[in-house]
């Protein structure tokens, strides 16, 4: 009896032994690499040389669509392909949940809608659509159209060279201070700038908080811009109880005037300053670099430049000298945006997203850890040949009919329920600012086609171009 007893016991840690070993095997094939720091600085050097696709394809050829690694402090797992797109979007249930890389969840809160998941991703992506919706946004096209001419006017007429990046970052952040927090020009303003330039650069880094990193600069400025919002927040919130604003004003005060059966704020002061804090990131970046591709694209593009004009001219002389422009005209720039989501599919401002397995995950034969990261590539199955055929062609009547693209192979806004609620503003900031610079003003590139990433694309010399002033023909 005592034989078989120690038997057992020593089989026991075998079995155990056997399993783990069993189990490590289905778990995807590569390297975590170093602690803490992992794949991330060979990620973050190729994107910089822009050869990030590239740095995928060579993983997905050595260890397939699915591979291990470790990426910003965390275990992670690269997830490739269309199928993989669908999984991330739709397929994940509640196996995968919204988290962000430690540095952005740190920088932006641990309540924004990228954190969010369940019944709270729904409650807060519910009230920021309530102001980014179209029926919302027609309100408010006079008003981005004021802050595009103004913008114009300041830094675009009378010169001979522009750098077009730093200039559309300046417009867009004008944009969401008119808009988004109802800030007027001043010296808050170029403070709240300040911080803000400062606070995106440490996005994509190291969570290392030490001195001198970007990781720890970054946290500073948005410690600051916390600061300043709860400022702006508690005023916003005192000139709603005194009745002396709308709730329709701007953003914040949308927010802050929602309420729900009970009486009760829809949103805590945290989850809109947390919120506040990512739209304004998104709104501020990603819409920057789209426009100034599609002024990049326009330079080199004779014909698509020449047809783009015409339709915003059209549009031009239909109107009466001085009206501004309306919902309807924006309807009617149906080529100009499909240049733009041509813009999108082959330059994409985000070049991948992370999420967080809830808990074990199989797929494609593999195992996810719970707990593990999932990280996932926008740009790649925008240019698969068996999707878009000649990929590297940039060609607008690919989006004559989207129903004809496979489903999630295009998904520079995201998809199903995690559709990016800032499309539409989106959109409209895009088309108001072409409409007035390609009416206004021709230009040749002074720079080459070179970008990086960083981690959004960032042309040679912030696109250097050559401008004169155009004649309404």
């Amino acid at each position: 009896m005592s034989v078989l007893l120690v038997s057992l016991l020593l089989l026991i840690p075998i079995l155990l032994l056997l399993r783990r070993r069993k189990s490590s095997k289905r778990v995807p094939p590569g390297s975590l690499g170093i602690p803490i720091i992992g794949q991330s600085l060979g990620l973050l050097r190729a994107m910089r040389a822009n050869t990030a696709e590239k740095w995928v394809i060579e993983r997905t050829k050595k260890y397939g669509p699915v591979s291990k690694l470790s990426l910003f402090g965390k275990p992670t797992v690269l997830l490739y392909g269309q199928a993989a797109n669908k999984f991330i979007f739709s397929g994940g249930g509640n196996t995968i949940v919204n988290q962000q890389t430690q540095s952005i969840k740190m920088i932006l809160g641990d309540r924004n809608l990228l954190e969010l998941s369940g019944e709270d991703h729904s409650r807060v992506r519910s009230a920021l659509v309530s102001f980014l919706k179209p029926e919302s946004l027609k309100q408010y096209v006079g008003k981005m159209e004021d802050e595009v001419i103004r913008h114009l006017d300041m830094h675009w007429q009378g010169k001979q060279h522009v750098k077009v990046l730093p200039l559309m970052k300046t417009l867009t952040f004008n944009i969401i201070c008119s808009l988004l927090f109802g800030l007027e020009r001043g010296k808050q303003r170029d403070q709240f700038l300040d911080s803000f330039q400062l606070m995106i650069e440490g996005m994509w880094s190291v969570p290392i908080n030490m001195p001198f990193t970007r990781y720890n600069r970054s946290l500073r400025a948005s410690a600051r811009i916390q600061t300043m919002l709860k400022e702006i927040v508690h005023k916003k919130k005192m000139e709603l109880k005194q009745k002396v604003a709308s709730d329709r004003q701007d953003l914040i005060s949308c927010l802050l005037g929602m309420v729900d059966e009970d009486d009760k704020q829809v949103m805590t002061e945290k989850e809109i300053i947390h919120n506040i804090m990512l739209v304004m990131v998104a709104g501020h970046d990603t819409s920057s670099v789209v426009i100034t591709f599609i002024i990049r694209v326009l330079a080199n593009e004779p014909a698509i430049s020449a047809a783009v004009l015409q339709e915003q001219e059209e549009i031009a002389k239909s109107k009466p000298s001085g009206e501004p422009l309306t919902w309807e005209d924006l309807s009617k720039m149906k080529y100009t945006w499909r240049v733009a989501m041509e813009t999108l599919r082959m330059f994409p401002p985000i070049f991948g997203g992370f999420r967080k397995a809830a808990t074990d995950i199989e797929y494609d034969g593999y195992l996810i850890p719970k707990g593990w990261q999932i990280f996932w590539v926008t740009a790649m199955t925008h240019m698969e040949n068996s999707i878009f055929p000649d990929p590297s062609k940039f060609d607008p009547s690919r989006f004559e009919n989207q129903a004809s693209i496979p489903p999630y192979s295009f998904i520079p806004f995201g998809g199903g329920a995690r559709m990016c609620p800032g499309y539409e503003f989106a959109r409209v900031e895009t088309l108001v600012a072409i409409h007035y610079l390609v009416t206004r003003f021709t230009w040749k590139l002074c720079s080459d086609n070179f970008f990086s990433r960083d981690p959004m694309p960032v042309p040679s010399q912030g696109l250097l171009v050559h401008i004169w002033r155009r004649k309404l023909s």
